[in-house]
This record gives structure tokens, sequence and C-alpha cells, in this order.
């Protein structure tokens, strides 16, 4: 038994040392295969990648019209005359409806000989194509001729889109003169001065809010000139044109005016062709409306909620009559102007023809002031003195400030604001006017200052700003100062005596300001400066340095592309020790400065040395390191290379 016991136990070993050679190369051959599984893969990723590049750059068609992208767009139209391009968003009504057309568009012209190319680009993710072409809505046609951008702006049909490409498409076709006139010292005065109303603009060639503009206005040109009597909008190259700039203080750009026979207003209008042309068909009206029932004035009397301006003359032909219409184009934006013939009206007026009248609606009267503002216009009285009248009587001893009235006629400081639930209307009047009339009795102690009531709610987040929205008092009470500087007054029982003595500690200098502010930094020594709230006048109203200050929004997609770029900015000018490169959250703290006004984001201003009153805003459109760089040096009061201690 032994000598097959052990036959037996050799044939085990051998068995299980084959078994362990075939292990050891099983993991050699799956690794291998792995390996070129992987290198497999990575090739196919690679031909996909290429894949996807070939497919950006062909140009595919979808049922007779070509699709063009930022990628293939360039090299498409390179070679071609004319291309009829659509932009359009998948999700857009318009744009779907018209799709049919279009297709039926796209073969016609590709019949046409030569054929003439169609094609569309998808402007929600062709951000690039849709931007360069100043796309903002859809459909958008134009039809490109040897690569410049012709706007098609006739009806979406068929016959009208062919005919207009065809005529483009003609080797003889030159883009029609532009509409808007171009002016210079040679032409500039006979021109404005014999326009009933003109629309000028003051541009800069390299103006990126010019360029802009260009497009809006010439559209807005066009349409004025249609009308009858047309309304010529012109413009003025202002680096070119300096005396012209001059005379008009034209200090940014673009800067727009209106001229009526000569005389300058400012434009305080839209900037997109349907707003101009909206606002110089009002602007071309007359500037005051003719009342003809006393019934009118009694209705703004007793419902009118705000000021009543009225002219009472003899006729058209009376002199005064003329002069308040100038004095009312100057401020035609702002206040709304009659006038009258009536003897009915003059009388219940108790006034005599060529006299200017300004009352307040019934609800804003009081006994501390009179019921109405009479001026006499005489031949000798000039506009201006008619003008300085109106704004000097406009406001009621306490008005009712509004989102809608604030910017017109709450400008001015030192303003005295009463927070509570403030409403006219028939059944919350008694109270509205309980609370008012707490504030008329501080009011007529204090001329100097302008007082208002306003609604809580209108004005929540400023509210909220004064740290006032959980003070639990039924009525609250602010000041508004210049620069910005704001004061809240202690909650407490609100009464006169309360408000007199809040409004008194304000003139004798012994109150606080109230600032919004994000911590103060505790290392700020990076190549940008943080500035916030409690440091602003400190670091950028400090008069011994000059300072670019950038405000910005943290959710703003311009501001992070130039974060980059304005931190290479600081850096560059690290070893300037009388430049400051800085910016500030606009979102999380107050500029306490009223001359630094943040309209959108980011805004960029330089604050000069010795005249922190007059920074100087950033107007470029190309935000890069070279343009802001010529910015700084053009505006440096003094750059030095010396270094700041540490």
């Amino acid at each position: 038994m032994r000598p097959r016991k052990a036959w037996l136990l050799v044939l085990l070993l051998a068995l299980a040392q084959l078994l362990a050679a075939a292990s050891a190369e099983g993991p050699d051959e799956d690794s291998s295969n792995k390996e070129d599984a992987i290198e497999g893969e990575d090739e196919e990723e690679e031909d996909e990648e290429e894949e996807d590049d070939g497919d950006d750059l062909e140009v595919k068609e979808e049922n007779g019209v070509l699709v063009l992208n930022d990628a293939n767009f360039d090299n498409f139209v390179a070679d071609k005359d004319t291309v009829l391009l659509e932009f359009y968003a998948p999700w857009c009504g318009h744009c779907k409806q018209f799709a049919p057309e279009y297709e039926k568009i796209a073969t016609t012209l590709k019949e046409n000989d030569p054929p003439i190319a169609v094609a569309k680009i998808d402007a929600t993710s062709e951000s690039a194509l849709a931007s360069r072409f100043d796309v903002s809505g859809y459909p958008t046609i134009k039809i490109l001729k040897k690569g410049q951008a012709v706007d098609y702006e006739g009806s979406r049909t068929q016959e009208e889109i062919v005919a207009k490409v065809k005529e483009i498409s003609q080797p003889t076709w030159t883009p029609p003169p532009e509409v808007t006139l171009v002016l210079t010292k040679d032409n500039f005065d006979e021109v404005v001065n014999e326009s009933d109303i003109i629309l000028v603009e003051f541009y800069a060639p390299w103006c990126g809010h010019c360029k802009k503009l260009a497009p809006e206005y010439e559209k807005a040109a066009k349409g004025l000139s249609k009308r009858s009597p047309p309304i010529p909008l012109a413009k003025v190259d202002a680096t070119a044109e300096t005396d012209l700039a001059k005379r008009f203080d034209v200090s940014g750009y673009p800067t727009l005016k209106i001229f009526r026979k000569g005389k300058p207003f400012d434009y305080n209008g839209p900037r997109e062709k349907y707003g101009i042309v909206d606002y110089m068909i009002e602007q071309s009206g007359p500037p005051s409306k003719q009342i003809l029932a006393l019934k009118q004035v009694q209705e703004f009397l007793k419902d009118g909620d705000d000021v009543i301006i009225v002219g009472v003359f003899k006729a058209e032909s009376d002199p005064a009559y003329q002069k308040y219409q100038d004095a009312a184009n100057n401020l035609r934006e702002d206040y709304k102007f009659h006038h009258t013939f009536s003897t009915e009206i003059a009388k219940f007026l108790k006034v005599s023809p060529g006299k200017l009248v300004i009352m307040q609606p019934e609800k804003f009267q009081s006994k501390y002031e009179p019921k109405s503002h009479v001026m006499d216009i005489q031949d000798s009285t000039e506009s201006s003195a008619i003008k300085e009248h109106v704004l000097r009587h406009t406001l009621p001893l306490v008005g009712h400030r509004k989102s809608s009235n604030e910017a017109k006629r709450y400008s001015r400081r030192p303003l005295v604001v009463v927070y509570y639930g403030v409403d006219f209307s028939f059944d919350y009047r008694v109270a509205t006017q309980f609370w008012r009339n707490k504030v008329l009795e501080v009011a007529k102690d204090f001329p100097e200052y302008t007082f208002a009531v306003a609604d809580e709610d209108d004005f929540a987040t400023e509210v909220k700003d004064l740290g006032l929205s959980e003070s639990g008092e039924e009525v609250n009470a602010a000041i508004l100062d210049e620069g910005g500087r704001r004061f809240a007054m202690e909650p407490d029982d609100f009464d006169a005596d309360a408000l007199r003595a809040f409004v008194s500690a304000f003139k004798k200098g012994k109150l606080k300001p109230v600032v919004k502010s994000q911590p103060v930094p505790k290392n700020n020594k990076g190549p940008v400066k943080v500035v916030v709230g409690k440091t602003f006048d400190s670091i950028v109203m400090d008069p011994k340095k000059d300072v670019l200050i950038e405000f910005y929004a943290p959710w703003c997609g311009h501001c992070k592309q130039l974060e980059p770029v304005y931190t290479a900015l600081g850096k560059k000018y690290k070893g300037h020790k009388n430049l400051v490169i800085a910016k500030m959250d606009a979102t999380a703290n107050d500029v306490t400065n009223d001359r630094y006004k943040v309209e959108g984001f980011p805004t960029i201003y330089f604050s000069p040395s010795g005249d922190k009153k007059n920074p100087i805003k950033f107007e470029d459109g190309n935000r890069d390191l070279e343009h802001l760089s010529k910015f700084i040096e053009e505006h440096a009061t003094k750059l030095s290379r010396a270094r700041e201690e540490l």
C-alpha cells in the first residue's frame, strides 16, 4: 500500500503546481487585456472628441435651412456674398410660427441664380454670435452682405423677405445713407437753430456705450423721419468737435440733448429704438395743456395727488404765455403744466391774466402755509425766474414721498421722513392726517429742511437698512442727509415733541449716522483693498490718495469676469504708495457719499486726491488691463514708485 500512496501524493503535488502556475499567469493576461481595453477606450474617446469638433464645424441642414453656430459661422460666411440669417430661441412662439415660412424662403433662395444661403442660429446657445449681432428679441432677421449685417425690418412673409434679400444680393447694391444727421462746427448752428425740435448725440468713437447705442439710435432716426412733421436725430463726434462739446458741457459719452429752436434741454429718456421714438414724440408736443372748464381745476384740488401749476393768460399771443411755455419746456419731464384763457377760472383763482398760480391738492394744504403762490409774469421776467418760482413752491410743507416721486420730488437733503401706514384713501385719510399733522407742527419750525411722510411698506428696504423694521413702533422717523448719510430716530412713542428733539439733535450735530456695513477686514494688504461701509470714508475719501474703486455685486457675471483683470491691475500698481486699487460689495455696504452713484454692476470710479467730491466714472466698455491702466494714468494726480512701509 505504501508505494501506491506515495504515487498518489506525487500526482496531487504535480496538479497543485500546475494550478498555481495557471493562476499566476491568469492575472497577467487579464491585466494586459484591461490595458488594451483602456487604450481602446481612450482612442474611442479621442475619436469621439474629434468627431464632436468635426460636428461643431460641420454645417448641417434642417428642412433646407442651414444650422450655424459659434464654431462654424465665420468659416462658412467667409466666402459668401449674401447670407440670410435668423436668430431664434427654441421656446419662442413667434419663431415656431415663422419656421415653415422660413423653410419656404430657403427653398426659394436655393433656386436663385446664384443660390443664396439661408441659415438659422439658436441665439440661446450660441451666445457669442447673439452678442456680436446685438440680438435682443426673437426672431431677429439679418441679411449678411460681404460680412456686414443689414437689419431686416419688414414683415415676416416669404414675398417681402425674398425680395429684400434679392435686392441686397445685387452687385450694385450699396447700404442706404444713414438717416442720422452728422453735425460739425460748420453746420451745427444752422441745423439746430432751424429745427423746432431735434435730438443730438455727442459721442466718442471708442466709447462702448456709444457703439451699443448706435444701431438703436439709427433705427429711431428712421422711424421718426417718417412722421409728419419728421423729428430729426443727429450726432456729433465730441472728440473731433471739441469746441461744440465744451460749449454744451459734454463730460461723458454718450451725452444726448434735445434742442428746441437752438435752446438745449437734457435728454432723460430711454436708449433703445422704441423708447427713443415714444419719448421724442411726447417731447415734440406742447409742454402745457389747456384747461377749458373750471370743473377740471376743482377736481385737481379735490382728488389730485401732486402740485397744481396753472398759467392764466388772455390769449396765445400774450407775451407772458410764451415765457411760460419756455419755462415749462425746461421742467416738462418733472411736472405737469397747465394754462387757461378762461375768465371764469381766473376769477376762481382770484388772479388776473399774466399770472402763474401754484397750489397743492386739498389733502396737502395746512394752516401753516398759503393756499397758493402767485407770480406776476411781466415783459422783463426771465424764464429762469419762472422755473425758480415753480421749484421753490412745488412741495407742500409735509408731502407724501413715494417710490414714484422720490427721485424727482425728494432729492433735496436734509430730508426728514416719517414712516407709517400712509393711505390717503377715504377710509384711512383721518388716521393718515393725524400723524401728518404732528409732523406739520415740527416742519413749520425748520424751513431749511424738507419734510415728508412715507408708507412703511413702500420703503420696507430703507426702513430695514435704518434698523427700524423691528422697532415695534407704529411710527418711525429718519433723516436722510447729504453725502448719503442716514440718521434713525430711537424707537419711542411718536409725537411732535419727540420728532422736534430728534431734528434739533441732528441740527446740533449730536447724532451718529447709520451705516450698513460688512465687518472691517482684519488683513487688508492684498493688491486690491476691500472697502466696506465703515471704511468708505477712510479709504476712498482719503484726501491724500488717488483711489480707483470698483462697486460690484457677488452675483454679477460681468463682475466675476472682471475679477482676475482687476486683481492684475492691483498687482501692477501695488508699488505706488499714493494710489489705491479698491473694491466694494455694493449690495452689502452703504456708499456713504452720493457723488458715487451705483446704477449697475460693475461701476468703477477714479477718486482723485484733493478732489473727492468730483469722482470720474470709467465709461469705456473695454474693461481690460490696458484700458483700465490708461484710465488710471490719465487721471492720477501723482504716481510714485516708492513702496508703502509694511
